[in-house]
């Protein structure tokens, strides 16, 4: 495959909450994440589809939510995306968070070390897990910037995604298919944990795989990921893959316009993982100003405005001076 069509880092992760607007007050009001997006899922009209991530939307610094009504828990296991990282300057911001985290009641772990950098767990409200990581250390791709008018202050602020953790029964599988199909190269080995990077390496762009065969199958609601997705320059390389998994037999999608990317999802085993472009991004609807402050849609959606706006349940996300 030629370089340019090879994944570039983690594009975005896509999640599930049980309650679209705690999950917006916990991404803004505590991590300091900007709500760059307020939408529809595509594929399901009647449930909200949110996006956040630094102050512009930078691909690579996006988490992003579904809350499909009547969404059953999750439940935690095996064969699973099971955590995901956010990315922060230094070791400094990552005990800021610690202290952040106390302030408003959140689960989390102490600080730790991993793979030579500090890193903090935490869950919110849905036990949902996530992973802070300190860039203090970090080279390889760039970081975003930070929410500028965020309650974090911006020398200590969340600006990008980190290391995704996946974990599966069988590694033997997945983990050739990850190296020999995606470019993920292993750098690092601790215990049943394998850390895994692509392209320029560094946070932004690798994941951890986890051999993990006692525990039972995870299952699919609130509080568990959806699928991730990987980072790729441009919508040229997306006839590339969808030629390659159809060569080697892989389900997957066929080409989907998401609107603020393009898009191309395969299924390997459990893991859903989605291919998405850089462009065009998040402010081609809004500007820079109001980002995420009313609802978007995609123009084929456009006609449908009245409807679904009369079966959504509205929210304020209208940021207060």
């Amino acid at each position: 495959m030629r370089e340019q069509d090879k994944p570039l880092g983690i594009h975005h992760v896509t999640a599930m909450t049980s309650d679209v607007k705690k999950n917006y007050d916990f991404f803004t009001k505590i991590l300091g994440m900007r709500l760059v997006k307020k939408t529809v899922n595509q594929d399901d009209i009647y449930t909200y589809h949110t996006y956040y991530a630094d102050d512009t939307g930078s691909p690579g610094t996006t988490m992003t939510f579904f809350d499909f009504p009547n969404n059953p828990k999750g439940i935690k296991g095996t064969n699973s995306i099971s955590r995901t990282g956010f990315r922060v300057p230094s070791d400094a911001a990552i005990q800021y968070y610690k202290n952040r985290f106390e302030e408003f009641g959140v689960a989390h772990e102490e600080i730790k070390e991993e793979f030579g950098r500090n890193v903090l767990s935490f869950w919110d409200e849905d036990e949902q897990a996530y992973q802070l990581i300190s860039d203090e250390t970090n080279q390889g791709v760039a970081a975003g910037t930070p929410w500028k008018k965020g309650p974090v202050p911006e020398e200590f602020a969340i600006y990008g995604l980190g290391t995704v953790e996946i974990s599966v029964s069988y590694l033997d599988q997945l983990k050739p298919l990850m190296e020999t199909i995606f470019s993920f190269k292993e750098i690092k080995h601790e215990g049943n944990r394998y850390l895994m990077e692509v392209g320029e390496g560094g946070n932004g762009a690798q994941i951890i795989l986890v051999d993990n065969e006692e525990d039972r199958d995870a299952a699919q609601g609130y509080g568990e990921v959806h699928h991730l997705a990987f980072r790729l320059k441009s919508s040229e390389s997306l006839k590339v893959w969808q030629e390659l998994f159809e060569e080697l037999g892989l389900p997957n999608s066929g080409y989907v316009d998401r609107y603020y990317f393009e898009s191309l999802y395969v299924r390997l085993g459990h893991i859903l993982v989605e291919l998405a472009t850089d462009e065009p991004g998040f402010m081609q609807d809004e500007p820079y100003e109001t980002l995420g402050e009313s609802l978007s849609l995609a123009p084929f959606l456009e006609n449908k405005r009245e409807y679904i706006e009369s079966v959504i349940k509205p929210f304020d996300t209208k940021i207060k001076e």
